[in-house]
């Protein structure tokens, strides 16, 4: 068994999903996210066929998941964009809204258009890598459903 990787499942994300939202390792507290997904609280994929209103709910489904790691947008040291498109006004729809919620803090990124995604109706899927060098707390953040491996 591996020691000192925290699997982060946040209470406030859907519970139906088969992955942790992140995992959290030394050295350094880096933060690894799943795929973020434009999915509500309940596991349904939300703003189907707008690649802008799914985009939004991906980033606020990131943060959440980065929060409960003790990270945030500001932490991000890249991040993976795929796009279900062939359409590069699609691209640049979901990359708008990445850009805007990371604000000045412009990590590098990929942005790639793919055939399909997870979900049925999936248009936007976000994954990240953050580090924190510690925690505002004496320890990481406990959801009552995290497991150590």
């Amino acid at each position: 068994m591996t020691t000192g990787i925290e699997l982060v499942r946040p209470p406030t994300l859907a519970a139906a999903v088969p992955y942790a939202y992140a995992a959290v390792t030394d050295p350094g507290r880096m933060v690894f996210t799943a795929g973020a997904c434009p999915l509500d609280a309940d596991g349904a994929v939300v703003a189907v066929g707008d690649v802008a209103g799914q985009t939004r709910q991906v980033v606020d489904n990131l943060v959440a998941a980065l929060e409960a790691s003790g990270a945030g947008l500001g932490d991000v040291l890249k991040t993976t964009v795929y796009v279900a498109t062939t359409d590069r006004a699609d691209l640049h729809a979901a990359w708008e809204v990445v850009r805007a919620a990371f604000g000045d803090h412009d990590a590098p990124s990929t942005l790639v258009g793919v055939t399909v995604l997870g979900y049925p109706d999936q248009l936007v899927e976000v994954e990240a890598v953050a580090v924190r060098d510690s925690w505002n707390e004496p320890a990481p953040p406990h959801d009552g459903e995290t497991v150590t491996a």
